[in-house]
């Protein structure tokens, strides 16, 4: 298992879960052996020997379905982490080449950045140790020199570029699409 998938209990959880299942399943299949054993031919005569028998491979089959299930779960779940990383990654690079485009001044970007994780102005003001006016002059020049006339046209405009096309390749390439190579 991945050390993300180790963080998170409830894989954990299940992997527990799976072990004393697999131990009471081996009890169990161990008890039917032995009557088994000792009935011979006679064992299937008895219903309840018939019904701990089915009891025991439904529990078994149960088991391993549930570490087919767990296994595609966290292979999924890594998927989705790297796409995120991905996402995360190519955000941050056409966020950094816009401002780079603009000719942003550090403090610009830096206010910048802090606006578009969704922080107030008075907000941006206080961590940034500014006034509110400051602030504001900041948000004014990014406006200007980005050509936009507010945050939800600024954030509309650095997201677009990731909109065109996909962040991860897919699985399958489309139909009629050249071989790979």
């Amino acid at each position: 298992m991945s050390r993300a998938a180790l963080s998170d209990p409830f894989p954990l959880l299940l992997v527990s879960l799976i072990a004393i299942q697999s131990a009471c399943g081996a009890v169990f299949m161990a008890d039917v052996m032995r009557d088994y054993s000792n009935l011979g031919g006679a064992f299937l005569a008895d219903w309840q020997n018939l019904v701990e028998l089915l009891a025991a491979v439904s529990l078994v089959i149960g088991i391993a379905l549930e570490g087919w299930f767990l296994t595609r779960l966290l292979q999924r779940h890594q998927r989705s982490q790297r796409s995120l990383t991905i996402a995360s990654g190519a955000l941050h690079e056409v966020i950094e080449g816009y401002f780079r485009r603009w000719s942003l001044t550090p403090a610009e970007a830096d206010v910048a950045h802090f606006t578009l994780k969704g922080l107030s102005i008075a907000e941006v003001a206080a961590l940034r140790g500014s006034r509110d006016g400051t602030i504001k002059t900041h948000l004014n020049a990014i406006y200007r020199k980005s050509g936009v006339s507010g945050r939800g046209q600024l954030v509309s405009l650095l997201i677009e570029d990731l909109m065109d096309k996909p962040l991860v390749p897919p699985l399958v390439p489309p139909l009629g699409s050249p071989p790979p190579g």
